[in-house]
């Protein structure tokens, strides 16, 4: 019999929290204090302290968490920044918001995040470091950061890209954007590097009812920096000491995330749960499966097969009722909005393969075994025809 298994599914997320949501709504309605409140400094605490850093600093969004954190970070005109291709493109946008120019590299094919050799091949044959200083000896440019995205889920080998900035002096911003709670030798992705960003856009591990976001470091100066860039440039009120941005989490989101919060660990074992039986049921198909790593946590955002039968699997799921997805189709180098920009670009081949042949399967933690048995099932059927 045909179902309806959606890719994600949000309402019953919530209607975990929704009691506690309310009763703390009524309790904001009465007072109309929407802003800055105590609900969004309690999470920013909750969230920091969650994630092992020391400081939370909410916005509106992920896309500002990481543009917001860029400016913080002393990331601005002129500057290069290394990240990956394969990613979704608010990492690139964030970097022309700070008037920067992003270097893309290529991925490890075996969980997507930033190649390691990749990033080398750039750093030793692209560029010279002289003065404290890595130039990119094309454009002579300043190469100042890097962003390791946590993609799926999954964390980038963090300890090999902070031994490679600490070496040729970078910042490390994290993109967070789908790692919740994922751990990278024990330690909770979002406080390894300089500053972190994170994305609570509504199908996230940990989600507002919308948007939201925030940015994580234990450098008190990118703190206080952050601060005052949110609430435009403020040092106190109606004193704009510098150009700033209108990004507040308000206490509607908070609210809910700090409800969410609560419940983010079981949501994240049954996502792992999920991931194995996926994993133990499709084991001996023509597919390529996500791989487990004994360092590092994944907290599965998404479940990401792969076959060069990618888009006819995609339509006889769709046609038997499984919701499915495909992140990213386009490599962010090959976008159209890069097309006539100054992006250093080398050695994307993985990337371009691999977003031909990934698909999203569903993965929330609401997910019931028979669903899960149904969807195994349903691409058996596939490649036996």
């Amino acid at each position: 019999m045909k179902k309806n298994i959606q890719l994600v599914n949000i309402k019953s997320q919530f209607e975990e929290i929704k009691e506690n949501v309310y009763k703390e709504w009524e309790k904001i309605f009465s007072t109309m204090y929407l802003m800055l409140g105590p609900n969004m400094k309690s999470f920013e605490k909750e969230f920091a302290k969650y994630s092992m850093a020391k400081y939370g600093i909410g916005v509106d969004s992920g896309t500002t968490a990481l543009s917001l954190a860029l400016n913080s970070m002393g990331i601005g005109k002129d500057d290069e920044v290394i990240t990956v291709s394969f990613t979704f493109f608010a990492t690139i946008e964030s970097i022309f918001h700070n008037n920067a120019y992003p270097v893309l590299i290529d991925i490890r094919e075996d969980d997507y995040t930033m190649s390691i050799e990749s990033l080398m091949d750039f750093i030793e044959n692209e560029c010279e470091f002289k003065n404290n200083k890595l130039i990119n000896k094309k454009s002579k440019r300043h190469v100042k950061a890097i962003i390791p995205v946590h993609l799926y889920g999954m964390p980038a080998e963090m300890d090999e890209i902070l031994n490679i900035a600490k070496k040729y002096n970078l910042m490390v911003l994290e993109d967070c954007a789908q790692a919740h709670g994922a751990e990278y030798k024990k330690k909770r992705i979002g406080s390894l590097g300089d500053a972190a960003s994170f994305s609570f856009y509504f199908s996230k591990n940990l989600s507002a009812l919308g948007e939201g976001g925030i940015i994580l470091t234990s450098d008190e100066e990118i703190k206080k920096r952050a601060e005052m860039l949110r609430l435009h440039g403020q040092t106190d009120k109606y004193t704009h000491t510098e150009i700033g941005y209108n990004s507040r989490l308000d206490e509607i989101q908070a609210v809910v995330l700090r409800e969410k919060l609560k419940l983010l660990d079981k949501w994240n074992n049954r996502r792992r749960e999920i991931a194995k039986s996926y994993s133990e049921g499709l084991k001996n198909l023509p597919l390529k499966l996500p791989k487990e790593f004994d360092h590092k946590k994944s907290v599965y955002h998404l479940y990401v097969i792969r076959t060069e039968k990618r888009d006819e699997l995609f339509e006889y799921l769709k046609e038997n009722g499984i919701g499915c997805g495909i992140h990213y189709p386009i490599p962010s180098h090959l976008q159209p909005a890069l097309k006539n920009r100054d992006v250093f670009m080398k050695n994307l081949n993985v990337s371009e393969k691999v977003s031909k042949e990934i698909l999203s399967i569903p993965m929330h933690p609401h997910l019931s075994n028979d669903e899960i048995s149904y969807i195994t099932e349903k691409i058996h059927d596939f490649f036996k025809k």
